[in-house]
């Protein structure tokens, strides 16, 4: 529900204290977090971090999205960092067939990515490129992680999609409603991700 009030009120943005609406489901998923992982061990305490920082970063940029920008790119840069280190250990023999597949196309898409938004960007070049090289890597890592299940693959899916979106709008094309797509895709992104790792741990 706290979701879908900020997803709608995209429709009519901007608005005052709109951060705080955002920031809602974030808060909501943390506090679930803390009560499931609290007592679950160092990894679950980076998870947790994890959402932390996602939390920043979504006031960050709905604050002043135009500059701080860098900013909530870096508070998400620490919030991937920290999703990396929660789904440790990882798969070592990488010796079948969905692996290489995963792999190759989170390169793929990674470089079509860059391809495409590479003359926007300017000098957010190098910041924006090694984002995404850390966003890649987590979604890759829900996929190596012996913690692997299908929410936390699909989660790491949605966040590419969600910052694809958010790429392309602001260094590309910019997309009418776009925020609307970005919003559902992130939102479902936290939320799936959130019940991989729990489902893996219990």
């Amino acid at each position: 529900m706290l979701a879908t009030n900020f997803v709608l009120s995209t429709l009519i943005k901007p608005y005052p204290l709109s951060w705080a609406i955002k920031l809602l489901p974030m808060l909501l998923l943390i506090g679930v977090a803390w009560q499931l992982l609290k007592d679950k061990s160092l990894d679950g305490k980076f998870f947790i971090a994890g959402l932390v920082f996602s939390a920043c970063g979504d006031f960050i940029l709905d604050y002043d999205r135009v500059n701080w920008f860098i900013f909530g790119l870096g508070a998400f840069f620490i919030a991937h960092l920290c999703y990396l280190a929660s789904l440790k250990p990882y798969i070592k023999k990488l010796n079948q067939a969905k692996f290489h597949i995963a792999i190759i196309a989170y390169i793929i898409y990674g470089a079509f990515m860059l391809t495409l938004l590479a003359d926007g960007l300017g000098e957010l070049f190098l910041p924006v490129v090694a984002y995404m090289s850390i966003l890649l890597l987590m979604a890759l890592a829900t996929v190596l992680s012996e913690k692997s299940n299908a929410w936390l693959i699909v989660g790491g899916i949605s966040f590419v999609l969600s910052d694809s979106l958010i790429g392309f709008d602001k260094f590309y094309m910019p997309i009418e409603n776009v925020s609307f797509a970005i919003m559902i895709s992130y939102y479902f992104a936290q939320f799936a991700l959130l019940k991989g790792f729990v489902k893996a741990k219990s």
